[in-house]
């Protein structure tokens, strides 16, 4: 497997194909690389280089006790890029990856970013604050550490319906698609991906989407039972300078899989400007 070792020595193992532009993908909670798949041999099969890799904690990579917290996993970012010495990306994160993607923007600025995807992106903040009242209240999210802690295994697996919709009247249900969900969920530790609960939770992303200069399209669903549209999406698309906001009628927080065509074509329409 391909491994880069971070300087607290964490194996963040990824994947690397092609030899285009690159195009480089962070996944959601709690998920990996495999999540990109449909994205991934799509633009592949377009002639752009596309690399993914796992977050510290998850899928494939170390499971270290430090480190798992936002400005670690920006960093982690950074150190693949930089290893791979990467020119004129494209960074595209869906959910908490998207968080990673404006975060990685905040700290390690855009000398290697040509643009920017945030897909059912978690930012600007998911937490109902004073500042931020129509997000979600913390019990939400302590539900979802609960979930976690207790079995987290049947946890996956019921979330896995409303994260593609699958709970919505006349929805087509991919059996498939849910042991996906469930052995990518799996596939990593239960510590790392209880820490990060927080960090896709409670973390101001705000700060990073004013830094954003490049080109960036949000792409977002209207029926996202996890990450709501009216605070994530439509709110990011009016900090972000130069960002154009695609809705999606009906999609859910799993447009990457649902609505894989959709996506890929938004995506490469929008890589090929």
């Amino acid at each position: 497997m391909d491994m880069i070792t971070t300087n607290d020595g964490t194996q963040i193992y990824y994947r690397d194909w092609g030899s285009g532009r690159p195009v480089v993908f962070s996944h959601g909670w709690p998920l990996n690389a495999d999540a990109w798949d449909a994205q991934m041999l799509f633009l592949l099969q377009h002639g752009y280089r596309v690399i993914a890799h796992d977050r510290r904690g998850h899928g494939r990579s170390s499971q270290p006790s430090q480190g798992n917290d936002m400005d670690t996993y920006a960093d982690d970012l950074a150190a693949l890029m930089d290893q791979l010495d990467l020119q004129g990306a494209a960074l595209v994160g869906h959910s908490t990856g998207g968080g990673e993607v404006a975060h990685y923007i905040g700290r390690h600025g855009t000398g290697r970013v040509a643009n920017a995807v945030m897909i059912s992106a978690v930012p600007p903040l998911m937490l109902k604050t004073s500042s931020n009242p129509g997000g979600l209240p913390l019990d939400v999210f302590d539900g979802i550490r609960k979930g976690v802690a207790e079995n987290r295994s049947q946890f996956y697996k019921d979330l896995a319906m409303p994260f593609f919709g699958f709970n919505r009247p006349n929805a087509k249900v991919s059996q498939g698609t849910i042991d996906a969900f469930w052995a990518q969920g799996m596939s990593g530790g239960i510590h790392g991906q209880y820490l990060c609960i927080k960090e896709f939770s409670e973390v101001d992303y705000t700060p990073d989407l004013k830094k954003i200069d490049v080109p960036t399209l949000i792409l977002h669903g209207d029926d996202d039972q996890i990450v709501p549209i009216d605070d994530a999406g439509k709110l990011s698309a009016q900090i972000v300078k130069d960002a154009t906001l695609k809705v999606y009628p009906g999609a859910s927080h799993g447009m990457c899989v649902v609505n894989a065509d959709q996506v890929n074509a938004d995506l490469l329409a929008f890589l090929s400007r």
